[in-house]
């Protein structure tokens, strides 16, 4: 079962409370495809991310509610590895996607090291 939404600190007003309280995907999402948009595979080198990190944040962690009626989703991975002349212990991986009737398209992806 789902996360009390009691428990959670409440984010973004909207109209449901899967985006209002930052709640796991919906189940059929589970099953959805995943196709990276050509920007977001275009950036993968550059910002360090790989499909399969993509994919597991997008099926293990909570959405939200982003701009322009897209949805995001943070997922953090043990990294212990350089990155740009500095090693990091943690990446975070952060794409931000649209869900659509037949599959999930990921519009772009943020990449964050600490």
């Amino acid at each position: 079962m789902w996360p009390s939404p009691l428990l959670q600190r409440p984010r973004k007003r909207s109209g449901s409370k899967f985006l209002q309280f930052g709640i796991a995907p919906p189940l059929m999402a589970l099953v959805k495809p995943i196709r990276l948009s050509d920007h977001a595979l275009r950036y993968m080198s550059k910002r360090g991310f790989t499909i399969a990190e993509v994919e597991e944040a997008i099926r293990t962690a909570s959405w939200q509610l982003a701009e322009l009626g897209r949805l995001d989703c943070r997922k953090n991975f043990s990294y212990g590895a350089e990155w740009n002349g500095k090693v990091y212990a943690t990446k975070q991986v952060r794409p931000v996607f649209v869900e659509e009737a037949a599959e999930i398209v990921v519009v772009t992806v943020y990449t964050y090291y600490f």
